[in-house]
């Protein structure tokens, strides 16, 4: 139950308190901005509770300073609602199950009724929250009865604003962010999208019955209902998580059968007689308390009883009990499954028996653990009297370097724990390694050549050893003396001569001053925030809606708006931005006729902050005419009265984005609260033209960092190969340099 109070009886609520950071988001500043106010102002309030290094303020007596001083509030509906929550968590609110169904439900409702609702007297809203959320009933699992009284008319207005302005899975996310943090839970991560498409178009043909049994948030069963599955089934150990996940998927995919239940699969499996047509999972890593001993005498450990550091492969297996005849698996799991001893029997008995089909390794940073080049494993449950399987594919994408460079794909960024290295993948070139072999594979195994140093089909028997060592990157690369030394030597060279024409073409860039110093002190400026200038006219802000109901009745048509013209253009996204490639070429999710087109001389900024590459881009025309992805905005000025590059350098900035940010793990740009100075257009120019510079600088760069890696790359493959030797002039001129070893 939300809250059950006796008025009377209860304590009065302690007062709403709040931080430093909570403060500049509400008055939409810098941190700075407000410690200098706190110096300055002796009727700035005193703090209330905290410590002296993080002290609190109470909330009203700050919106009052504020408003003294008229500033208005800049935190977007979804800070708001974090703050309410936290705030709320603090007076003894209760959990906020019943809110995931108001989600729900208020996802459904139009615009009109989400504002008319925000504006209804408390006990008129509680009681329209509690009917919305009973319409919702049985949707989550776990959740007991939802009572709403005036007293939760701050969460629920801050609620309804969220959904109606920023759709029901951002409000979502922030729900569950604080039933998360509430329940101490760790090791929750998401897949990332790319990653999780990547598993579904392993998965041949179109499954229609899709099963998670470790599914989070449901990232990869959206991403089936993406593809055409119009059954889903989940199940989680956390019951937080399993909430998140019935109702995220019933947002995204609302004509599809939606079932999640929560509990551990592997000692309480919620669905024991459904033969699905695919299985998707990521499941946890490196648990030892799995269930081994309860667990021994199991049904599903058909390929033997997995031993107690095997927790993987006990999932392999629940996948494949899970299976109807023929149909597939697709697991993403950690490297040493494929090679510890201690699961070397169920190893051997998956590849002799056919039911491992490929495993496909990819780069490090592709999904959490970062610090890990995780792998895929793709596996068939055997058909009574089918073919025999002679052979297992194995694709090593991390063996490219332009997996990792960004050449000219769709990157996501993927940072370590510390925060200390980072790497843009290329999931466009990762997606097209992979499918590529494995459909080729599919199609005809016995036949297939592979791709030396990439891809091999290797066969059954050669896997059958004293250690079934199933790691691709050993397996591909005994397949390296295939290649022909005249072609790489080619290859080389080619390689060669376009990193020297890059490095010349750097170090032209790098040798142009077009700045000079300041003065004795640097200058300063009046600032103006974007929001600012949008309601003074220089320039509009823009956005491709959230889900709506609009927006999935039209996905379910066929994901046209309307004039059935926007699925096919592409779609500028995020990762776009950052790797300086795109639009991309496949839209995913539905995007209507109100999906912002992009035009040249937009100024294009990311959603969530990276140090991850670039987090502006000025639109050119190769980017004219896509659409808007959704975790960017855009900023279309007036040329007449901002220029378009010196906007982009200054939205930009490090500490403009960082005032702007808000979050713990994940930052989110609130564009409205970024700030610009105020300069005539003739000097925004001379800015535009050195920060066009510091573009081209960037974009140079990056290329010879590719091409430099790449070169270095097939050097040393060919050197160690066999296929290149090296020449002699060298070996002199190296031994010219110094006494040869004796």
């Amino acid at each position: 139950m939300w809250t059950v109070r006796n008025r009377e009886a209860a304590m009065p609520p302690s007062s709403a308190q709040v931080t430093a950071a909570e403060i500049s988001r509400i008055a939409g500043v810098t941190r700075a901005t407000v410690s200098n106010w706190r110096r300055r102002y002796e009727d700035f309030p005193d703090p209330s509770g905290g410590t002296e290094s993080s002290p609190l303020y109470d909330l009203e007596a700050v919106r009052a300073w504020l408003a003294s001083r008229g500033h208005a509030s800049a935190a977007t509906p979804s800070e708001e609602l974090r703050t309410v929550l936290r705030l709320r968590a603090q007076s003894g609110g209760g959990t906020p199950e019943g809110l995931l169904l108001l989600v729900l439900a208020a996802a459904g409702r139009s615009a009109e009724e989400l504002t008319a609702a925000t504006r209804s007297p408390d006990a008129d809203l509680a009681a329209r929250a509690q009917r919305d959320a009973a319409s919702a009933s049985g949707a989550v699992p776990a959740a007991e009865a939802v009572r709403f009284e005036a007293d939760d008319a701050a969460v629920l207005r801050a609620l309804y604003t969220c959904v109606r302005d920023e759709g029901g899975q951002t409000a979502l996310g922030v729900l569950a962010e604080r039933e998360l943090e509430d329940s101490a839970a760790s090791g929750t991560y998401r897949t990332p999208v790319p990653l999780a498409d990547l598993l579904v178009r392993l998965v041949p043909g179109s499954p229609a019955r899709v099963l998670d049994p470790a599914c989070g948030s449901g990232t990869l069963l959206t991403a089936a209902a993406r593809r055409g599955a119009r059954e889903l089934y989940g199940q989680d150990a956390l019951v937080v998580q399993a909430r998140r996940s019935a109702v995220s998927l019933m947002l995204t995919a609302p004509d599809a059968a939606v079932t999640v239940r929560a509990a551990d699969s592997l000692r309480a499996d919620a669905f024991p007689g459904l033969a699905a047509d695919a299985v998707l999972c990521n499941p946890p890593y490196g648990v030892r308390d799995w269930g081994h001993d309860e667990l021994a005498y199991d049904p599903r450990w058909a390929y033997g009883v997995p031993a107690r550091a095997e927790s993987e492969l006990a999932w392999v297996q629940h996948a494949l009990a899970h299976l109807a005849p023929g149909g597939h698996a697709v697991l993403l799991l950690p490297p040493a499954t494929a090679g510890r001893a201690s699961g070397r029997r169920v190893r051997a008995e998956l590849v002799r028996s056919g039911a491992l089909r490929a495993v496909v390794a990819l780069p490090v940073g592709a999904s959490a653990p970062l610090h890990i080049g995780l792998q895929v494993w793709v596996l068939r449950r055997p058909e009574p009297g089918g073919p025999e399987r002679r052979s297992v594919l194995f694709v090593d994408t991390a063996a490219d370097p332009a997996t990792a460079a960004g050449r000219g794909g769709t990157a996501v960024t993927a940072r370590t724990r510390g925060g200390s290295r980072s790497a843009s993948l290329d999931w466009e070139r990762i997606t097209a390694r992979a499918l590529d072999a494995w459909r080729a594979f599919a199609k005809s195994p016995d036949t297939f050549e592979g791709e030396p140093g990439v891809a091999r089909a290797v066969g059954v028997v050669d896997l059958l050893d004293d250690v079934v060592d199933l790691t691709p990157a050993r397996l591909v690369r005994a397949s390296r003396a295939e290649v022909d030394p005249a072609e790489l030597s080619v290859g080389v060279d080619t390689a060669r001569q376009n990193l020297v024409r890059a490095a010349k073409s750097l170090a032209r860039t790098a040798g142009d001053e077009s700045w000079s110093a300041a003065g004795p002190t640097a200058r300063e400026w009046r600032t103006a925030t974007a929001s600012d200038l949008a309601r003074g006219g220089a320039l509009t802000l823009l956005r491709t809606q959230p889900d709506s109901a609009r927006t999935r009745a039209q996905a379910a048509d066929g994901g046209t708006g309307g004039g059935g013209g926007t699925a096919t253009r592409s779609v500028l996204t995020s990762s776009d931005i950052a790797t300086g490639s795109g639009p991309t070429a496949d839209p995913v999710g539905p995007y209507d006729d109100t999906a912002p087109v992009i035009a040249v001389g937009d100024v294009l900024v990311r959603a969530v902050a990276s140090a991850d590459g670039p987090m502006v881009r000025v639109a050119g025309g190769a980017d004219a005419g896509a659409l808007l992805g959704h975790h960017v905005h855009l900023f279309r000025p007036d040329p007449a009265r901002l220029d378009a590059w010196f906007l982009a350098g200054f939205l930009g900035a490090e500490e403009n984005i960082a005032g702007a940010s808000t979050g713990s793990t994940i930052l989110t740009v609130s564009p409205g609260r970024l700030r610009v100075p105020l300069l005539p257009l003739e000097e925004q120019r001379r800015y535009g033209e050195a920060f066009r510079h510091v573009h081209e600088l960037r974009a140079q760069a990056r290329r010879a960092t590719r091409l430099a890696e790449e070169t270095a790359r097939l050097l040393a493959g060919g050197l160690t190969g066999g296929q290149l030797l090296p020449s002699r002039e060298a070996a002199e001129a190296g031994g010219r340099g110094g006494d040869s070893p004796r």
